[in-house]
This record gives C-alpha cells, sequence and structure tokens, in this order.
C-alpha cells in the first residue's frame, strides 16, 4: 500500500512566532492535511479533475494532494504528452486554489519500474529502456569434495562474485576465485572434506531498478522526475512542493537481493575483498560469524541507503523540493531482508515515512523506529501514510471514527508529524483500497471536516523545528540482528510477510530473544516513559558522556539521556559497549534486556566485549543492581516485561522528565520549540484519564485543545519549589481526546 506526502518547503514551516492562538484556532492551509489522490483505472478529465479538488478543498479541508495514477485501465497514458496536459491541468487549479502538490514517482507501486506491476498497466518501462540496470540476485552453488584430488567445475551464469572452500571440520576458508580460468575453476583439493561454494550475481527478472546502485536509480529518476520538471519547472518550489517514493525495499529478489558492483565498492570502501566473508551469508563460518555478516549485511544496508533514498532526496533538494517515502515492510523483526536498517535507511532523507495500513501489520509496534530516526539524523518532520485497506465504518471492528482519532494521537505522540489520511478517489465506484476520505462517502463526511481540523492544529503545534526531549535512551540492536541473519532458500529471519505462523519452527528459532521492539512498547504502554532509539553509529559518532549524561550532539535535537537500555544484543559492537561503560561510570543508569552482550560486531574483539560487560556487571549479576560511587546503577533483566520495566526505571532515578500512573492508554511526547517547552498527551481509550502529572522544571502552562481550537490556562499547576525542580498538574481526558500543555509566553 501507498500514501504521497505533500511536502513542506523547509524545516519550520512557521517562522517567527511559533505558536499563535490564531494560528492554532483556525490553521492556514499549508497545514491541513493532504491525502493521496487515486486516478483509478478510468480516463481522467480536465473537468472531473476541477470540480474534484474545489470539492476536497472547501468541504473535506484538504491543503493539497499526491496524483497516483492507477490501474490497467488509468487514461491518458502514463507519461504521454496527454497525461501531462493532464496533470498540468491539477497543478493550475492547485495553483488557484493555493493547495500544494507532491510528485509520486511511480505508476502503481512500489517505486522503480514505471508501471510495471498489476497496480499500474503492466509496462515494464524502466526495464525496457534500461534492462540491464534492474534489480540483481546473490546466488550459491556447492558441491562437497573430499581431498586429496583434482576438482575441476564450470562457473554458473551470472558475474562471479567469489569462489570459496571451507573445511567442513575446521571452518577454514580459502579463496579460490584467482583459480577460475576461462570460466573454470581447477583446484587440488588438500587432504579432508571441503565445501566449495560458487557466489554468483545474477539478474532477478523483477523489472524494478537496482536499488544498490546509484548510477542506475539517477537514471530512473531522469526517467520520472525529470519528465515532469522539464514539462512543470515554474510549479517547483511553489505549487510542488516536494516528491515521494513508496515500498523500494530489499525482500525482492528471493530475499537475496545482491548488486554486481558489490565487491569493488566493499574494497574502495575497506580496503579488502568481501570474498572469504560471503559463506557467512548462508553459514556458520566459526568464531568470525557475527562479524562477518555484520560487515557484509552492513554494507549492504548502507548501500541500500546510498543507492535509491540519497538519490531521490538529492535530486529533489537540487529541486527546489524536499523529498519523502517509506521503504517496506516497516515491521520486518528482523529487517535485514527489506530495509536492511531501518534506521539508516532514512540517513539521507529529509522526511523519514511510514506505511499505516489495514490487515495484520502492526506498523504501530514501529512508529518510534521513524521518529527516531529523524531525531538521529536531526530532521524535524516524520511522514505517515495512514488508514488505507481499513474497512468502512459498517460494523462493529471496521474503522470508526473513534479508531480513526486513536490511530492519529498513538503516532503524533510517538514522533509522526504529518499524518497523510488515505485517500481520496477519482472514481468512487472502483475504490480498491477503503475508505474513501472525502464527503461523497456517507459514512465519514459529517465529521471529517471537524478531523482534518483537528490534524491541522496538531501540525500547527508539533511541526516547528525543535528538539525532542527524553530521559531515556534505546540502542538500536541492529548489529544483533545482522548477527544472526542468513540467507534461507525461503526469506531468512525475517517476518517480512505479516505475523508468522505460531507454529513456524523456523521462525521461532530466528526471532528467539529478540526483543527491542517489546521493549519500544513496554516503556510507553506500561512504563509511561517516552523515549529514543539510538543507532549505534550515531551513539558511537555524535554521542558524548559527562557527569551520568549521554548527550546527543546534533545541532537541532539535542537529547541528554539519563538511562540507556540496551534490549536483547548477543552483538554489539566495542565502541557502544566502551560508551556504556563510560556513561555508567560517570554516573548514568544501564539496564540490559533479556541477554548479555558476548559478540563484537568487530573481528577477533569477542573478549573486549565480555571485558566490557563485566566491568559493568561483576559476575554477570541478575539478583541485584551494579552501582558506584558517581551513582551509576546498572543491572540485567534476563525476563524482561513492561511492569518490571517500570518498577527498574523507578529504582533507578529519583525523578523523570514527565511521570504520570500508568495507564495503557494515556500517551506522552514533550519538545522544546521557539523556546517554549510543550507536552502532547493522548487518551487512546475509551474511558476518562483523570491522574496527577509531575514535570521536571518549573513552569506556568496553558492547555490547547486541538479538538476544539480553545486555549485556556491550566488551572491547578503547582510549582514545587527550587529544590524539587518540578511542576505538578491534574491530566483530565476524556475518551479519545488529547490536550497540549504549552508553556506560557514570557
Amino acid at each position: 500500500m501507498i500514501l504521497l506526502a505533500t511536502l513542506w518547503l523547509h524545516p519550520n514551516p512557521c517562522p517567527g512566532q511559533v505558536f499563535r492562538k490564531d494560528t492554532f484556532h483556525n490553521p492556514p492551509v499549508k497545514f491541513w492535511p493532504r491525502p493521496l489522490w487515486f486516478w483509478n483505472n478510468t480516463t481522467v478529465t480536465r473537468e472531473g479533475i476541477t470540480n474534484q479538488m474545489q470539492e476536497f478543498r472547501d468541504k473535506c479541508g484538504y491543503g493539497g494532494f499526491g496524483i497516483l495514477p492507477f490501474k490497467k485501465n488509468f487514461r491518458p497514458e502514463y507519461l504521454t504528452e496527454d497525461y501531462f496536459q493532464i496533470y498540468g491541468a491539477a497543478l493550475d487549479k492547485a495553483r488557484e486554489l493555493g493547495l500544494t502538490m507532491s510528485l509520486y514517482d511511480e505508476y502503481g507501486f512500489p517505486s522503480g519500474s514505471g508501471g510495471a506491476f498489476t497496480t499500474g498497466d503492466g509496462v515494464p518501462r524502466f526495464k525496457l529502456r534500461f534492462p540491464e540496470q534492474t534489480i540483481k540476485r546473490l546466488d550459491k552453488a556447492e558441491e562437497e569434495v573430499t581431498g586429496p584430488v583434482e576438482y575441476e567445475k564450470q562457473m554458473p551464469p551470472g558475474k562471479l562474485m567469489g569462489v570459496v572452500a571451507m573445511n567442513v571440520a575446521s571452518l577454514k576458508r580459502v579463496d579460490l576465485t584467482g583459480k577460475v580460468l576461462n570460466g573454470s575453476l581447477r583446484w587440488k583439493v588438500p587432504p579432508g572434506r571441503w565445501k566449495v561454494m560458487i557466489f554468483v550475481c545474477v539478474k532477478d527478472g523483477e523489472p524494478i531498478v537496482d536499488y544498490l546502485n546509484p548510477e542506475y536509480s539517477r537514471n530512473y529518476i531522469e526517467m520520472t522526475h525529470e519528465a515532469y520538471y522539464s514539462r512543470f519547472k515554474e510549479f517547483f518550489g511553489t505549487v510542488i512542493s516536494g516528491t515521494f517514493f513508496d515500498e523500494p525495499s530489499m525482500f525482492h529478489a528471493g530475499f537475496r537481493m545482491w548488486t554486481d558492483s558489490f565487491n569493488e565498492r566493499f574494497k574502495a570502501e575497506y580496503g579488502v575483498s568481501p570474498v572469504l566473508l560471503y559463506p557467512a551469508a548462508w553459514y556458520d563460518i566459526g568464531p568470525e560469524t557475527e562479524s562477518a555478516r555484520n560487515r557484509l549485511f552492513g554494507f549492504r544496508a548502507e548501500l541500500y541507503a546510498k543507492g535509491f533514498t540519497k538519490e531521490a532526496n538529492d535530486w529533489s533538494v537540487a529541486h527546489g523540493v524536499t523529498a519523502t517515502g517509506h521503504t517496506a515492510p516497516e515491521e520486518a523483526l528482523v529487517p535485514v531482508n527489506a530495509s536492511g536498517d531501518l534506521i539508516k535507511s532514512f540517513r539521507h532523507l529529509e522526511i523519514p515515512g511510514v506505511d499505516k495500513i489495514g490487515g495484520s501489520r502492526p506498523a504501530e509496534r514501529f512508529y518510534k523506529l521513524i521518529s527516531s530516526s529523524a531525531y538521529n539524523w536531526d530532521r524535524s518532520l516524520v511522514m505517515s501514510e495512514t488508514y488505507g485497506a481499513m474497512p468502512d465504518y459498517r460494523k462493529p471492528g471496521d474503522l470508526s471514527w473513534n479508531q480513526i482519532y486513536s490511530i492519529a494521537m498513538d503516532q503524533y505522540a510517538k514522533g509522526i508529524n504529518m499524518m497523510i489520511p488515505h485517500a481520496v478517489w477519482y472514481d468512487t465506484a472502483n475504490v480498491t483500497y477503503k475508505p474513501e476520505l472525502s464527503h461523497r462517502n456517507p459514512l465519514y463526511a459529517e465529521h471529517l471536516r471537524d478531523f482534518t481540523r483537528f490534524l491541522a492544529r496538531l501540525n500547527v503545534m508539533l511541526q516547528p523545528e525543535g528538539r525532542h526531549v527524553a530521559d531515556i535512551a534505546v540502542l538500536y540492536p541492529i548489529h544483533s540482528l545482522q548477527a544472526q541473519h542468513f540467507f534461507d532458500k525461503r526469506k531468512g529471519p525475517s517476518n517480512i510477510d505479516g505475523p508468522p505462523d505460531p507454529d513456524d519452527e523456523y521462525y521461532k528459532a530466528a526471532t528467539a530473544q529478540i526483543d527491542y521492539v517489546d521493549v519500544a512498547n513496554w516503556l510507553t504502554e506500561t512504563a509511561g516513559k517516552d523515549f529514543t532509539f539510538l543507532h549505534p553509529e550515531v551513539m558511537e559518532e555524535k554521542c558524548v558522556v559527562a557527569d551520568g549524561i549521554l548527550r546527543l550532539r546534533n545541532k537541532v535535537n539535542r537529547e541528554d539521556f539519563r538511562v540507556l537500555i540496551i534490549p536483547s544484543c548477543g552483538t554489539i559492537s566495542v565502541g557502544n559497549m566502551r560508551t556504556a561503560r563510560d556513561f555508567y561510570k560517570s554516573g548514568g543508569k544501564v539496564i540490559f534486556t533479556t541477554r548479555l552482550p558476548s559478540k563484537s560486531a568487530e573481528p577477533n574483539q569477542d573478549r573486549e566485549i565480555l571485558k566490557l560487560v563485566r566491568s559493568i556487571l561483576p559476575d554477570g549479576r541478575t539478583a541485584e543492581m551494579a552501582s558506584n560511587r558517581r551513582g551509576g546503577k546498572a543491572c540485567f533483566i534476563p525476563r524482561p516485561g513492561g511492569q518490571v520495566l517500570r518498577d527498574t526505571l523507578l529504582k533507578m532515578a529519583d525523578s523523570f522528565d514527565v511521570e504520570y500512573p500508568a495507564d495503557e492508554n494515556v500517551r506522552c511526547i514533550h519538545k522544546v520549540a521557539g523556546g517554549r517547552h510543550l507536552f502532547y498527551f493522548a487518551n487512546l481509550g475509551g474511558t476518562t484519564v483523570d491522574v496527577p502529572v509531575k514535570l521536571r522544571g518549573s513552569f506556568e502552562l496553558e492547555v490547547w485543545d486541538p479538538h476544539k481550537g480553545t486555549v485556556e490556562a491550566l488551572a491547578g499547576c503547582r510549582n514545587n519549589g527550587p529544590a524539587s525542580n518540578s511542576a505538578s498538574a491534574k491530566l483530565t481526558l476524556e475518551p479519545y481526546h488529547s490536550l497540549f500543555w504549552l508553556e506560557a509566553e514570557r
């Protein structure tokens, strides 16, 4: 599924005074939500376009659109001059109405083929123009031989990436690539049993651009983006404010996506050949397994982040607009065969994004990874496309207004601040993915304008450039996830196709002891604490330790963490463990969950990892909390859960940034923008919330109600004095409602 975001032209869409009561009560059009507009499986006309755009603005409260050509009977034909004439009519009408548009880069989805799939018209436009630049797959041919013997083997078709012999008993590996001559391997096999593995990169057959190759991605962008820019240059940076890509992923190519330039680029980056690492992509190769997989899969994740996403972003910035999009699926517990590294996949993107659609895909459990990516790479906006493929509200369990509000509040409380409703349809008689969220749908028409105004007010408050505030950092355990990943004839250890069969022993073995997503949701739902995931590279390169604080040193999103949680990590980098040790020794609080690190992401450093762990937890004690003279505390929770995590946090720290009684339906986010502290509280449930709240610091607070657009002083707010450095107030929230507490302007 997909949805298109219309994008702001700069990271702070509200320059000057950041929070204005008049803007909040009646948000300008630039803050209104902007849905995807399916031009679906029918002939689109100039009259139909102009009439619908006018009504979408006036009757729905939509501030723009992203046009998505959809299905084989869409006319005019994609990328023809007739098509661009109709597209130009939409741009003219948008300019007349004061709306903005986003440039979607595909016909149907996923991005990268130019219409080749059933969501398009089946024409593989990119493959027809660039047949050698489509996605590739890494294949392995193998044979066991027993030496001594003369061995000869013809190479299979494809680009040879390497030939490795591995002794079955000792796991010793030998690079035989240099012994291949004229497509044939000749080798005098030493004594013993050897597994001879031939690795080749082949064209997979899917008509999608090779996402790992930036040159090929640029050719795709030229075919799509440039076709629009050459005709509509005057609209870029004004009416056209951004671009959107949809669902590029590495779950294609038999879950073994590769690129034929991998070896050369790896050697250019690291100075060595990757050939001897290749067996680790399938097998345990001994003590080097974890580090070898981290180098192979880690580098592939880097290529993915740069190969398509960065190219799309760089083109957009160079043409005066911003870029967003999302990979797929975000909810793969082991992301190696999907995004590669979910947080890093957005490193080079102005606006990270996520897809919340119907069915059994629990994207809400992964929201914090997307918003944390923005915090890590110092971005201000976080996009979601939401409500697609959810049944209309016709019976219990369908998409009700309470569910719509609850989903939106959950997203904004977890750091998303550009939620894009999915969707409006040109032809309402042929809606493929319900609901159709417009005035034409009688199930939602009466209250739709109230909802879009609510979203606009959330945008007014949470989109301005600012910093996120949280006491807790959670290490993103990508090194451990990469270390335990391997290629399988099916898909490797990833729940890519949704929740697995509970009796699937393969999946259960592959994902046993992975708890980072559980930890995230225990924190928000049971412990009542916000947090930020830290990418290992960010923790090592952008964080410093001082007096019990782990400080993220971004230009805008500066965060000070008092607690570091290291979720189940069999493998971790030496640099991260040293930072954790230094943090603890300086007075910081460290929590390990499920399993302690024992392997290094770097080769030959396992002993150093064990030494560093013992410097924090001598003897690996679990019954007692370790402590030091500086006030540092540390513990290991072998069987974590929401309540035990909450209890441990209360034992570790005297106070937290925001404190309130635990309630699984309450969410909170704290930001600082325009020099003012902002707290957003949301009640996702069906019962009233009436609880005391304690905040670190002294405040005079106002209540800004996004449902009503009203502003008033927070009654009963009490500052507790210099010694406490805290403020207290009562939070009352009706079912499915939310409020802002905003620091009063001085």
